[in-house]
Order: C-alpha cells, then sequence, then structure tokens
C-alpha cells in the first residue's frame, strides 16, 4: 500500500514514554501534593503510577489520556488550583519535560520528507507541550501539522483530529499512515480509514497492539525499511 503521508503520536512514538514521563510525573506529584504523602499517594493511585519505582503502570490514563482528562482525576487532590489552572500546570510542566527520542529524530524525519511524505503530530497532550517539546527537540519545521487534544479537533481515539491532518495536508486518509503507541491511536486510526502503524516505545506490548495494526515495528526508525518492502 502505497503512504502520502505520516501522522505521528508524540509521547511512546516520538519520545520514548518511560524515559520521558517517569521522572517528569514524580517531581509533578511532589510538587502539587506540598510534601503530603497521603495526597500523593491519593494523586499516584488515580494515575496508576508506582511511586516506588518512580513509573507509570501499563493500565496508566496518562498514557493514552488527554491532559484535560489527567487534570480531571488530579483535580479533586488538588485543593489549590482551579481545574483550568491545574490543566495549564501540567501542560506548561509537560512542555519542559526532559525529552528522550525515540530515535535521532532529525535524521529519522529528514530521511521521510526526502521520499517527498508529508509529516505531522496528533497527540492527546495539549499543543502548547507538543511544540514547546517538538521546537526543543529541533524538529518542529518537519511537521506541516502540529494538534493537541485542545486544538480544537477533538482528542483519540475519535477519528476527527486525524481526518483533520489530512485536510489541512491535501492528502487522502487511506494514502495515511497513523503512528502510535497505543490501541487509541490504533483505533483512531482505523475509524479515520488510515493505514496503522504500531510501535514498541511506549507501555503497550505487541501482542495487544498486533490486533487493532498492519505491522508492530520496534520503533519508528525501522520505518524507512518498512517502506522499502
Amino acid at each position: 500500500m502505497t503512504v502520502d503521508a505520516f501522522l505521528f503520536d508524540k509521547d511512546g512514538t516520538l519520545f520514548d514514554f518511560a524515559a520521558t514521563w517517569d521522572g517528569w510525573a514524580s517531581k509533578v506529584l511532589e510538587i502539587l501534593s506540598k510534601g503530603d504523602l497521603a495526597i500523593k499517594q491519593g494523586m499516584a493511585e488515580v494515575i496508576s503510577y508506582d511511586l516506588e519505582r518512580e513509573a507509570f503502570n501499563p493500565d496508566s490514563l496518562v498514557i493514552a489520556g488527554s491532559n484535560d482528562e489527567v487534570a480531571g482525576v488530579l483535580a479533586p487532590f488538588v485543593t489549590h488550583m482551579e481545574a483550568g489552572e491545574l490543566a495549564a500546570f501540567l501542560a506548561q510542566s509537560a512542555a519542559n519535560a526532559d525529552l528522550a527520542p525515540a530515535v535521532p529524530l532529525a535524521a529519522f524525519l529528514d530521511g521521510l520528507l526526502a521520499r517527498g511524505k508529508v509529516l505531522g503530530v496528533m497527540t492527546n497532550d495539549a499543543e502548547v507541550s507538543a511544540r514547546s517539546q517538538l521546537q526543543r527537540a529541533g524538529v518542529l519545521d518537519r511537521f506541516a501539522f502540529v494538534a493537541g487534544c485542545d486544538s480544537g479537533h477533538g482528542a483519540k481515539p475519535d477519528p476527527d483530529p486525524l481526518l483533520a491532518f489530512c485536510k489541512a495536508a491535501g492528502v487522502s486518509p487511506d494514502r495515511t499512515a497513523m503512528v502510535g503507541d497505543s490501541r487509541h491511536d490504533m483505533e483512531a486510526g482505523a475509524a479515520a480509514g488510515m493505514q496503522r502503524i504500531a510501535v514498541l516505545t511506549g507501555m503497550a506490548l505487541r501482542e495487544e497492539l498486533l490486533p487493532h495494526a498492519d505491522i508492530v515495528l520496534p520503533d519508528i526508525g525501522h520505518i524507512p525499511g518498512w517502506l522499502d518492502r
């Protein structure tokens, strides 16, 4: 099948999920709990984060949920912030997180652009976080489209933000590949009529993704080889 465009998820796809977000979450929970251990434990429980391992569990809402959804479950524990203020805090904090690219991104993306592919990003994180992180990684200018859960197109697994990319980029959904690390990504891709490439740099296992993907690759760096095949 021909692929004219690639729409990438961000966390767990362009950036290794655990290496980027496990340490960030530890710091955020410490800040929000203001030293209250019971509150910190309560927040960790609702986002399925293991405080001892300082790592997310595979069933965490944070992995595929939107920034607003995460703020929503944390809000009852954060009485010193309004819900909107908490969502903005999480987005700004995420924008400054220490990044762990899944592969050397500039070279990888330039390789796809050299093949004439159109590139985009659709994340359930906030758009400000996505743009900040892509800018800090030195690759924001490679993308024709960057959207978050708050960009006005909806959030995955809804197909609407994926179709918004196709409309903005002038590409057909059936000639576009959704690339992601979660079932949400694959379900959104299927609903949008796209080809689906799953990668294993997130928290989901191969056997979880395989029934929902056209192909499961170790990471995005294997896409050029897949194209050549």
